[in-house]
C-alpha cells in the first residue's frame, strides 16, 4: 500500500535517495545535492506560504517526492516530481496519487493557477502532465516569480476551478 504524507525530517534522506539517481543516472544531468539548495532545507524553501511538500511511502520507504512552490498571487510552481523506476506506471499511480494530493491542497489554498518546468528529456512525464490537464506554454507566457531552472525548455500550465 502507498500513502501521501507531507515531508517531514525523517523523509530527508529517502528524498534524496528517490530524486538525485534519477536526475543524474537516469536523465545524466550533472547536478549535486549541494546545487540544490531547496532539498536541504525543505521545510523551509517548499512548507510556508500555501505550498508543501509530499512524499509517497510504500513499505516504510520513500518512493515519490512532489513539491509546490507558493510564488504568489494565487500561484504555485510544481517543482520535484520524482518517482522511482520500479514504481512509476498506472499499476502503483504514485505519481497521480501526489499529482491528486498536490490538486486538492493548492484548491483548500486558494490557488488558482500552477506552473512547472521541465526538460525535453522527460517524455514520459511531459505525456502524464498532457493527461492530468496541464497545457504547454510559452516561457515567455510564466509568471515573473516563477524559478525558471536552467535545465528547464518545456512549460506547462493548469488553472484551476
Amino acid at each position: 500500500m502507498i500513502v501521501i504524507e507531507a515531508f517531514s525530517a525523517e523523509h530527508q534522506q529517502g528524498v534524496v535517495d528517490v530524486i538525485l539517481p534519477i536526475q543524474q543516472g537516469e536523465f545524466d544531468i550533472p547536478i549535486t545535492l549541494e546545487a540544490q539548495p531547496d532539498l536541504l532545507n525543505i521545510a523551509g524553501f517548499y512548507q510556508t506560504g500555501a505550498g508543501n511538500f509530499w512524499v509517497a511511502i510504500a513499505d516504510g520507504q520513500v518512493v515519490g517526492t512532489l513539491a509546490l512552490l507558493d510564488i504568489g498571487n494565487g500561484q504555485g510552481a510544481l517543482r520535484k516530481m520524482f518517482v522511482k523506476p520500479e514504481y512509476r506506471g498506472r499499476e502503483f499511480g504514485v505519481a497521480t496519487m501526489l499529482l491528486d494530493h498536490l490538486l486538492t491542497w493548492s484548491r483548500n489554498q486558494g490557488i488558482t493557477a500552477i506552473y512547472l518546468g521541465t526538460t525535453a528529456k522527460f517524455l514520459a512525464a511531459h505525456r502524464f502532465y498532457e493527461r492530468s490537464g496541464f497545457t504547454e506554454i510559452e516561457k515567455a507566457a510564466l509568471p515573473e516569480a516563477f524559478p525558471v531552472m536552467s535545465v528547464d525548455t518545456k512549460f506547462y500550465s493548469l488553472t484551476l476551478g
